[in-house]
């Protein structure tokens, strides 16, 4: 338990970024995210609002618990409160430690649009923090307390949007486009100004630290004005394009039932 916490520091060699012990975690954890998502999404289709939210509500316990549990661990580990500054929720895939709660226990447009911020960067996040994570599993081994809490509250972030589309519980309205975008500015703009007073690397706008982010960072020279602003494009285009998506595939799906 002692070494699997890193209480004395993690003896055991990292496997590495895209090792197979690596890759073995996280495909299990992504296989057991889709089938529960598939499994609970379609029991739960056609019931009332309030039993699709309730497994909303106990995603959102877990994800925040784990959270909690992790940042006491490491903060005993560190013997310093100070720790707390690198794990505020500003990453894109800590966004979900907001977001779901707030899809979860919110009304009205708030809970719409966080239903679709969840659905729209979930899976992603899910994506981006399990197989594009070279960051963690190059520091740390695949079976410890880091990687392990990590993958557990990513794997929720993915299950919860997965779950959010097979339950039909998406409004993905136009008129809502507009309150993500301001989510994820808020939290962008926040990132960065976190990233200069700690200083940190909040959302990666500092730089890709070993993940897919690395490529972009290298096509502008690591340029300090040009990186953060294409990371946030990226965000913005990737937002428009998913809803742009959508509104095709709920076109077509109208079309083939008039036909």
């Amino acid at each position: 338990m002692e070494e699997f916490f890193g209480f004395n520091g993690y003896k055991r060699q990292p496997e590495g970024y895209m090792s197979w012990q690596h890759l073995l975690f996280v495909s299990t954890l992504m296989a057991i995210m889709i089938a529960a998502a598939i499994v609970l999404g379609i029991r739960n289709r056609n019931k009332d609002e309030k039993t699709k939210n309730r497994v909303l509500i106990w995603s959102a316990i877990l994800i925040d618990s784990f959270e909690i549990f992790k940042i006491i661990i490491v903060c005993v580990r560190s013997n310093s409160f100070e720790s707390i500054l690198y794990m505020l929720p500003l990453f894109l895939c800590s966004i979900q430690l907001i977001t779901i709660p707030l899809a979860a226990f919110a009304k009205g447009r708030v809970k719409e649009a966080a239903l679709d911020f969840v659905f729209i960067f979930g899976i992603l996040g899910a994506i981006l923090g399990t197989y594009g994570a070279g960051q963690n599993y190059n520091a740390y081994p695949v079976l410890s307390f880091d990687n392990v809490v990590s993958g557990i509250t990513h794997a929720i972030s993915g299950f919860t949007s997965l779950y959010i589309a097979i339950s039909k519980m998406t409004s993905m309205k136009a008129k809502n486009i507009w309150i993500t975008f301001i989510i994820l500015m808020g939290f962008c703009v926040t990132a960065y100004i976190a990233n200069i007073l700690i200083p940190y690397n909040y959302m990666f706008l500092m730089r890709g630290d070993g993940t897919p982010y690395d490529i972009l960072y290298n096509l502008v020279n690591g340029n300090a004005v040009l990186y953060p602003i294409f990371v946030v494009a990226l965000f913005l285009i990737y937002i428009t394009v998913f809803y742009l998506f959508y509104f095709l595939i709920q076109k077509s799906k109208a079309k083939k039932r008039q036909i």
